[in-house]
């Protein structure tokens, strides 16, 4: 009945910081970008990574983000990564920061970083 996940949507606070940040850094693709008429909705933008899908949306005056680290809802999204030391000394060189790890858990490591929103980032090898 259920295939899987199709996509995350997230409303960025800046479309184009947002933009330089998952395309630019983690190396999605836009995959349609499109203004839209449906307020507070102004734009949709479908980044893709492999088979993983993110909706970027701008909408008109959006809240910012919630401070509590551990509230009830969507928590983070989490990518894996082929090597998490290559990768934490690549987003170094972009300037991102990590804010978390990384440890090892078992047959994983386990880092977090954070999007130009705050909004956390998981990365898991494997």
């Amino acid at each position: 009945m259920f295939r899987k996940i199709d996509h995350v949507e997230i409303i960025p606070g800046d479309m184009d910081r947002s933009l330089d940040f998952y395309v630019g850094v983690l190396g999605f693709s836009v995959k349609i970008r499109k203004k839209v008429e449906m307020p507070p909705m102004e734009e949709i933008v479908y980044l893709e990574l492999n088979e993983t899908v993110l909706e970027l949306i701008t909408v008109t005056d959006p809240a910012p983000a919630g401070d509590a680290e551990w509230q009830v809802g969507y928590r983070m999204i989490a990518l894996e990564v082929e090597d998490m030391d290559r990768a934490i000394a690549y987003l170094k060189e972009k300037g991102i920061e990590v804010t978390w790890g990384p440890v090892a858990l078992g047959p994983s490591k386990r880092a977090e970083i954070r999007d130009p929103d705050g909004l956390p980032i998981e990365l898991r090898q494997w």
